[in-house]
């Protein structure tokens, strides 16, 4: 180029010859940096470089885009960005405008789940209290699930091997990319709102980390807690855990092991239903046979046969203690009447009578009956009461008692 004055171009004009020419060569990029310098701006965008070992790239993301992100930006994260290369012509610098981020690489996308996981186990999300029973015998299931994908291919394949007769209601919804999040709860919200199945059953086939990074999207998890309708998620293969999982009433490791869950082969059940009908009949007559052996007991013979078992020993005891009474009673009436008998005799010992009948008498005064015991209370001439053993005679005293004294003591 030459030095003419037709060819000197200004800085505007240098800069926007720059910008059309970057941005007419590149399309939609997808470039993979770490974050660094990440700075949030008043009025919500996102200012960040990306960079790597050798280079390094301005980034800017828009709050329009911003609400499709299902974690935080912060530096030292590794992501993947997809946009657009322009050219802000006030620096004169090149820069990429970002119109989604996700995060890169497994350990930073493991961090990011340990993270929110801790974060909703602390509310309580993922409490065993909170899980509910299935309904045995489901009539209609919903599925949120892509309607292309091949979770609902498996899931319908199950249900026609079991013949289950289960009705299935699709809830469409992406299953992964940007959008994916958003839909997945909106969709759960609205089975559980208009009471689209007896049971929910969130669903996808396998795939990469990032692939399942919607189905643990803190907005998933909170609209499958907040569910009344009992959800199974089902994300993934068995070694894949979302923390969809953690919050569902049931975890099942594939999308056909949640078809299983609630689908009951029609067989087995048929099966089961005869099998616990026969063990009915079986226990019924084994309680019929004892209470027929209960019943026998109870015949007139058997009561009688019963009664004696019982009353004999008592009455046994009844004709011994009757027995004894009896023996006692004669021993204490034969020890009384001896012991009479020999009162009786000293008590005759004892009588007036039998001193009487011995040839002794009893002096008593006419007047009065006083026994007179001594001889000085008698008075010549004073009639007295002899009493002998065969009756009483009268008596006079012919000579005074104290005369004869005193002739005794003159002697």
């Amino acid at each position: 180029m030459g030095s003419s004055g037709s060819d000197i171009l200004t800085v505007t004009q240098i800069t926007t010859l720059i910008k059309s020419t970057l941005e007419s060569r590149f399309g939609a990029v997808t470039v993979e940096g770490e974050i660094s310098n990440f700075r949030p701006s008043s009025t919500g965008h996102y200012y960040f470089s990306l960079k790597d070992e050798s280079a390094v790239i301005q980034a800017v993301m828009f709050r329009n885009r911003i609400g499709a992100l299902d974690f935080q930006p912060e530096d030292g994260a590794l992501v993947r960005v997809t946009g657009t290369v322009s050219v802000y012509p006030p620096r004169g610098s090149y820069q990429i405008i970002c119109e989604s981020m996700r995060l890169a690489g497994a350990g930073a996308i493991l961090a990011l789940l340990e993270q929110r996981k801790k974060a909703l186990a602390a509310e309580g999300l993922f409490d065993a209290q909170r899980k509910r029973e299935l309904p045995p015998f489901p009539e209609t299931v919903a599925v949120v699930t892509s309607p292309t994908g091949a979770a609902i291919r498996d899931i319908l394949t199950v249900l026609g091997r079991r013949n289950a007769g289960i009705s299935l209601v699709v809830v469409p919804a992406p299953v992964q990319g940007e959008a994916a999040a958003e839909k997945l709860a909106a969709a759960i919200r609205r089975a559980d709102r208009y009471r689209l199945g007896d049971v929910i059953i969130l669903a996808r086939g396998g795939g990469s980390l990032e692939d399942l990074l919607p189905f643990s999207d803190e907005r998933v998890v909170r609209a499958v807690a907040a569910s009344e309708i009992p959800v199974i998620s089902a994300v993934g293969h068995e070694i894949d855990v979302a923390l969809s999982d953690l919050a569902a009433d049931v975890r099942a490791p594939t999308p056909s092991a949640a078809a299983e869950l609630v689908a009951v082969d029609r067989a087995e059940l048929r099966r089961m239903v005869l099998q616990h009908g026969r063990d009915i009949i079986r226990s019924f007559a084994q309680r019929l046979e004892r209470a027929r052996f209960y019943a026998r007991q109870f015949s007139a013979g058997e009561l009688e046969r019963s009664v004696l078992m019982v009353l004999q020993p008592a009455l046994q005891r009844l004709d011994e203690a009757k027995e004894s009474l009896a023996t006692a009673i004669d021993r204490r009436v034969s020890d009384t009447r001896h012991r009479l008998e020999l009162l009786g005799s000293r008590l005759e010992g004892l009588s007036p009578l039998a001193i009487l009948e011995r040839g002794y008498a009893v002096v008593s005064r006419v007047d009065n009956g006083s026994v007179v015991r001594l001889r000085e209370q008698l008075a010549e001439e004073e009639p007295v009461r002899i009493t002998f053993h065969d009756g009483p005679v009268r008596a006079k005293i012919t000579e005074n008692p104290e005369n004869d004294r005193e002739n005794k003591g003159t002697v």
